[in-house]
């Protein structure tokens, strides 16, 4: 509860010292703090996307593994294009670990590795979405002490 604390305090000096800006430097920082949510958006979207893929990843080695050895299946190339192919060996299979590089893991393995993956995803997306939501807030007030500043140069006019 200290480091809430502390955090909140640290919030209310940053908004004084806001409030000490000009109307123009304000309106730079909420550019800049809008910015920063929308990176931070664009990076939950693709975590989220990872995280489905591996998702998906799983549930493919977890289908691969009730099929027998010599089963005929469709091999895909692309999103779009498959191919008719033999499954020969269900021990082994090769992973794609990015960058191009693969690596021979036997079925546990690989599901062990797609379980990893998703958790670490989901962990990283966790501590996304709270930074997320702490730089939407400061946004928010951001805008409340802008429109404030206006309001009271409007009002002095």
């Amino acid at each position: 509860m200290a480091s809430s604390e502390q955090q909140q305090q640290q919030a209310r000096g940053v908004m004084e010292q806001i409030e000490k800006l000009s109307l123009e430097q304000i309106r730079q920082v909420k550019e800049q703090v809008d910015s920063e949510v929308s990176l931070l958006q664009d990076s939950i979207t693709n975590i989220r996307t990872a995280a489905s893929r591996f998702e998906a990843a799983s549930k493919a080695v977890n289908n691969l593994s009730t099929h027998p050895p010599g089963k005929s299946l469709l091999v895909p190339l692309t999103a779009s294009l498959y191919v008719p192919g033999m499954l020969a060996n269900v021990d082994k299979l090769l992973i794609d670990v990015g960058t191009g590089y693969y690596v021979e893991k036997t079925m546990d393995a690989a599901k062990d590795y797609c379980e990893r993956k998703i958790n670490f995803l989901k962990a990283n997306h966790d501590k996304l979405l709270e930074v997320a939501a702490e730089k939407s807030n400061i946004a928010d007030q951001v805008s409340m002490v802008m429109q404030a500043k206006l309001k009271q140069s409007l009002g002095s006019k």
